[in-house]
């Protein structure tokens, strides 16, 4: 049996990248995938197709469904759940994917792109959990909420601080509501992934200079593919990981492990 057979999963923010992997490897566990995307639908149906090409390898098969919605406005996420419970039946995973940023140097920050960024990252990760939760208490079953956070929950990241602001806020949004509701057999946990070759990093990625720039503060030596974060996501949505709870896994690479301290250039030996 797949680790996810016979779950319903809703993933934001799955039109592409990691989302797109995570959604894809959801299907290959056996799970039911709806695919939310905010524009482009163009994408959202492409890992449509992909999700569909997974659900062959199932035995027992497995259904998606695809549904738009801006999860920065609460009346679209109540829309969003609404359409998935008609569409399953019933919710068992929210995986809180959607994320987007807008570098700038800080005191260049506008108010309305410090709100878009945190209504996006932070808010709307709190929106679709707290639907989320209310549809698993309603159910009785209990339920998973991971969100998809970064290694800048905990290390800073200038010209970056509505992102930076929204990840650090997500990782208390994950601790309060897993200590909150473990009673109920809720668990909520995130995965802090590092540098991952996604479109949203394709400045760099595609930049051989930049690229070699950046690969070399990771212990590792390269970014991550996204189908190595999705993985993680999967363990954690499975009854694998069912003593784990208010968690941020980090699949970095090495990234949070202080990576200039490779060389003891403080200790004088």
């Amino acid at each position: 049996m797949r680790r996810l057979e016979g779950k319903n999963a809703l993933i934001t923010g799955a039109s592409t990248g990691i989302g797109q992997a995570i959604a894809v490897r959801f299907a290959q566990e056996g799970a039911n995938v709806a695919i939310n995307y905010r524009s482009a639908p163009e994408e959202a149906a492409a890992t449509e197709v992909e999700v569909q090409e997974a659900c062959k390898g199932v035995s027992n098969g497995c259904r998606e469904l695809t549904v738009q919605a801006d999860i920065s406005k609460e009346d679209q996420v109540k829309k969003m759940f609404e359409k998935v419970e008609e569409a399953f039946g019933s919710i068992d995973i929210l995986v809180n994917n959607a994320g987007i940023q807008k570098p700038a140097p800080s005191h260049e920050v506008t108010a309305d792109d410090f709100d878009r960024v945190v209504g996006v990252n932070l808010r709307g990760a709190f929106l679709c959990a707290r639907e989320a939760i209310r549809y698993f208490l309603k159910d009785g079953k209990g339920g998973v909420i991971l969100n998809n956070s970064s290694v800048h929950e905990i290390i800073p990241k200038p010209k970056y601080l509505p992102y930076s602001i929204s990840k650090g806020g997500m990782e208390n949004l994950t601790k309060s509501l897993a200590l909150e509701y473990a009673g109920q057999g809720i668990r909520v946990n995130a995965v802090g992934p590092g540098a991952v070759v996604t479109p949203i990093n394709g400045a760099w990625i595609n930049d051989p200079q930049a690229r070699a720039a950046v690969e070399s503060h990771i212990p590792m030596g390269r970014a991550a593919r996204v189908e190595e974060i999705a993985s993680v996501f999967a363990f954690l949505a499975s009854d694998e990981a069912s003593y784990i709870t208010g968690q941020t896994i980090f699949a970095c690479g090495g990234l949070t492990l202080y990576p200039e301290f490779r060389v003891a250039w403080s200790s004088g030996e």
